[in-house]
């Protein structure tokens, strides 16, 4: 079983019948990208989830620009690609895993252990050798039942937050760009800035030079010098819109840093109700 990363190595040497696999390219300046970039060429086999139709649920105007999906909706998706509540689940992209680990984090929010992002993604696939195809899978004859079990990833509400910044129980770390998070050159949001006290990891940090993860022996002792002693249950993760904040999960989790916690609507709600604070400048 894999539950963080997985090689292009390790899976091609999976049978095909054991695993699902799931292309989750996307560009936010072009939401149909990702399929189109499907169609032309994917791994055999893989299926495709859209960010904004299968990974997000309905957006109100002040829950985030990627609000969670339903859960029930969610299950029957992926059991209709055919994983079953042990099936292992394979995400990809071609960005380093910042839209695959979403996936990852959402998977293991209904309680799937087995899902792993593609470590490196489409290039270390094609670096590997691997081969790509245009044609669809075929859905499995009967959808296997994905099952809904205890969650493996804690959240918690903009509200938790909110309280936090009274009487201070964990440290908020927000994976966007540093200028982002000093509340310059914002595009995506209408406030720039970022929540009072938060800290600032920017996700391509968790990234060796080659575009795979760092060893977790790196990623550890990159997320013990921004943490110090903290535990890991003490830290909660948030972005724009709580998706590339999954991929700083993920690296915690692939480092041995088990337990913390996403704030899914990130800075997208945060700054939707005026009434929030907003720090800007460097942390």
């Amino acid at each position: 079983m894999y539950r963080t990363l997985i090689s292009a190595d390790e899976l091609m040497a999976l049978p095909a019948g054991d695993v699902v696999i799931v292309d989750c390219r996307f560009r936010l300046a072009d939401p149909d990208w990702g399929h189109a970039a499907y169609a032309d060429g994917h791994l055999p086999g893989a299926h495709y989830l859209h960010l904004d139709y299968h990974l997000s649920g309905v957006k109100s105007g002040r829950n985030g620009r990627h609000p969670l999906p339903d859960a029930e909706r969610l299950a029957v998706v992926l059991g209709a690609l055919g994983a079953g509540p042990d099936t292992q689940i394979v995400a990809y992209d071609d960005a380093g895993g910042m839209f695959a680990a979403r996936l990852w984090w959402l998977a293991r929010w209904l309680g799937h252990e087995a899902v792993a992002v593609l470590d490196g993604g489409l290039p270390a696939w094609l670096a590997a050798g691997g081969e790509l195809s245009n044609e669809a899978p075929q859905p499995p004859r009967l959808p296997a039942r994905f099952a809904i079990r205890a969650s493996l990833a804690p959240t918690l509400d903009a509200d938790a937050v909110l309280a936090n910044l009274a009487s201070p129980r964990f440290v908020v770390v927000d994976a966007r760009a540093p200028d982002r998070f000093r509340g310059e050159n914002e595009t995506m949001d209408p406030v720039g800035g970022h929540i009072p006290g938060a800290l600032n990891r920017p996700f391509a940090d968790n990234l060796a030079a080659d575009g795979r993860f760092k060893t977790p022996d790196r990623l550890a002792a990159d997320w013990r010098a921004l943490l110090g002693q903290r535990a890991p249950g003490d830290v909660v993760h948030q972005c724009g819109s709580g998706v590339t904040a999954c991929h700083n999960l993920l690296a915690m989790e692939h480092a041995g840093l088990a337990g913390s916690r996403l704030y899914p609507g990130s800075w997208s709600e945060w700054c939707a109700d005026p009434a929030r604070p907003v720090a800007t400048g460097a942390a």
